[in-house]
């Protein structure tokens, strides 16, 4: 059963799953599909969906698809959805299509609520850092998407942790408090946790929601066995390549192990663990169907891990510093 997790020091409960609707919500996918897990999502007890300028493909596509069923299904439970959406990916060609300056973010949050068309979202973050844009800049913007009414919070996304602290120090200079922080994590992927990234949020009182907690399917049974004919790894394109999985092997059997020892599927062992680590608000989940969308669910009806469960999944996928370019 979906809970609610107060985000940071904030007002603001979140669920303790979100739906993320980076794949599975494009022109390219199936309509009827991505309106069936939006409804069953909401009815599940997900209020929070989180999306971005550049979902799709092709890129906005997902945000028209989401305005469309939201307002054809949800549109009267406007008060109970969180919307999140983000800039700063390549999103149009051009000079101003992408990164952090004011042009693009507020720019691309206008072209976003027009997609969905609502007048403001939940919650509105920097994508990623930019490297050459002034910080001042970039947090100037999130501070008028607040100011303006576009957004109520703010958040930031795969920001290393001295820029993390500066970007959080120069919202509050402009009255703004970061609400949250989104990196990619997973038991294969543990580089906020090696960084001290989640220990600094829980101390300033900001919230962390997650992405990517099956390592893109890795932490499926999916993959126990090798790649499987069709799966995302075997395709050419996508972020998840063969070279990943084969690198990744031996731990995802010896982790399928231990969840075979529990009575449990690999993918419910990852996402509880997810929720059962250091600052950890809320995790985002994917789905292709109503059918997976429930199953990731019954991961909240398994037992809590017992610190001789998380010891020897330690022990398995130690956390350690890493390249944190996913997504």
């Amino acid at each position: 059963m979906i809970s609610y997790r107060r985000c940071g020091r904030s007002g603001l409960l979140l669920p303790d799953i979100s739906l993320g609707l980076w794949h599975n919500f494009g022109d390219v996918d199936d309509p009827k599909a991505a309106r069936d897990m939006i409804v069953r999502a909401f009815d599940a007890g997900i209020t929070h969906f989180d999306l971005a300028n550049n979902y799709g493909p092709p890129p906005g596509s997902a945000e028209s698809n989401f305005g469309k069923i939201f307002h054809e299904n949800l549109a009267a439970h406007r008060d109970e959805i969180i919307l999140s959406t983000k800039a700063g990916h390549t999103m149009w060609a051009g000079p101003y299509g992408e990164w952090g300056s004011r042009k693009h973010l507020l720019a691309s949050l206008d072209q976003s609520l027009a997609r969905m068309r609502v007048p403001y979202v939940d919650i509105f973050y920097s994508h990623r850092p930019d490297p050459d844009t002034p910080l001042e800049e970039t947090m100037s913007a999130l501070a008028t998407a607040v100011q303006s009414g576009r957004a109520l919070y703010v958040g930031l996304s795969k920001y290393p942790l001295p820029m993390l602290r500066e970007a959080v120090e120069i919202l509050c200079s402009m009255g703004v408090r970061t609400l949250i922080y989104q990196p990619p994590y997973s038991i294969l992927n543990r580089w906020p946790e090696a960084e001290g990234i989640h220990a600094w949020l829980e101390e300033n009182g900001i919230g962390s929601i997650v992405f990517s907690p099956l390592a893109q399917g890795m932490l499926t049974p999916k993959y126990v066995d090798g790649i499987p004919a069709g799966s995302r790894a075997a395709r050419s394109e996508g972020f998840l390549q063969e070279a990943q999985v084969i690198a990744q092997q031996e731990k995802i059997r010896a982790l399928h192990q231990i969840a075979t020892g529990l009575g449990m599927p690999l993918h419910h062992l990852a996402l509880r663990w997810a929720l059962q680590q250091q600052g950890v608000t809320s995790v985002i989940i994917g789905a292709r169907t109503v059918a997976q969308l429930d199953d990731n669910l019954a991961a909240l009806d398994v037992p809590t891990l017992s610190a001789e469960t998380l010891q020897a999944i330690d022990a398995i996928a130690p956390a350690v510093r890493k390249e944190h370019a996913e997504a």
